[in-house]
């Protein structure tokens, strides 16, 4: 299949090109290396530099004409959209926009959308969330995530695209950036193999769903391959406090570090967990890395990039 990945050059979003170029897909990317980075695009894809905004992108579609769309393409700093919330929309619901029309105008089958299940759902009163659990964001990067959600099902219900949108939980792994929701993982295993103290926001206690990156490139491989559509929360159903997450770097990492405690972070929920028993049960689909092994070969990536 041709498949264009959208922020491909980024952390997730490389991983699923490497998968789809090993699977022997026809793949081509579009990243405006914001915060993504050239190096990390597989060579035997096609490599466009472009913003999903501009008028570039139309150029791709006509050229590549694309069968599947993944689109990663997002502002995905949570501070950033807490601080100009216009900035995040601009990016992830009129980018978004722009690569629906495309996909309509040119024939596009499917697409598959990256959301944020921790983002969407706010506050959870229920643990771990369903995909009902009540959308209340408590940040404008949740706020345009849950938009993207409802402007794909408008455009399958307009259009006739098939859509699917895959509400991550906290994804960490190598070649992460310290800025995603899951940048905590890359902040740690950084500073720790630095022998520096690390500093948690508030008291630690706040609580995530960390799910590897394989995982989730294993999660877009089985949607694309089921032909699922809807809403998918993509997850582990486990709750990890940030205290034991740093515990737990340091064991794998083997230094006694202790670490310091600043202010909470703006717009930062406390518990965020999610169930992907409709994910499962669509595609067969389960979580296998067990996180301490995921961190082990998350810290010797860094460790690598560090020498």
């Amino acid at each position: 299949m041709r498949v264009l990945v959208t922020g491909g050059a980024g952390f997730i979003g490389s991983h699923l090109v490497d998968r789809l170029v090993e699977e022997n897909h026809e793949v081509s990317v579009v990243d405006d290396l914001s915060t993504g980075k050239r190096k990390r695009v597989n060579p035997k894809a096609h490599f466009y530099r472009a913003d999903i905004l501009s008028t570039k992108l139309e150029r791709v579609f006509k050229k590549e004409r694309p069968e599947i769309i993944s689109h990663h393409a997002a502002q995905i700093n949570v501070r950033r959209s807490v601080k100009d919330p216009l900035f995040d929309a601009q990016v992830n619901i009129l980018g978004l926009l722009n690569v629906l029309q495309l996909s309509v105008k040119y024939g596009v089958r499917r697409v598959l959308f990256a959301s944020s299940g921790g983002a969407v759902y706010g506050e959870q009163q229920t643990f771990p969330a369903t995909e009902e659990h009540a959308a209340h964001p408590l940040n404008p990067y949740g706020v345009s995530k849950l938009a993207g959600e409802h402007f794909l099902y408008y455009y399958r219900q307009s259009s006739g695209l098939a859509t699917a949108s895959l509400r991550y939980s906290n994804v960490y792994g190598p070649r992460q950036d310290p800025f995603g929701e899951a940048g905590v993982v890359a902040i740690f295993s950084q500073t720790l193999l630095r022998g520096e103290p690390p500093l948690i926001n508030g008291t630690g206690r706040q609580t995530r769903d960390f799910i590897f990156v394989e995982d989730v490139v294993d999660a877009n491989m089985a949607v694309l391959h089921s032909g699922a559509e809807g809403v998918f929360n993509v997850g582990t159903g486990r709750e990890t406090s940030v205290n034991d997450l740093c515990a737990m770097l340091k064991r794998v990492i083997g230094v006694d570090v202790r670490e310091q405690h600043g202010p909470e972070a703006a717009g930062e929920i406390a518990r965020s967990c999610l169930d992907a028993s409709r994910l499962r049960k669509a595609t067969e689909w389960v979580p296998k890395v067990p996180l301490e092994e995921g961190l082990r070969r998350t810290a010797e990536y860094f460790r690598q990039v560090l020498k």
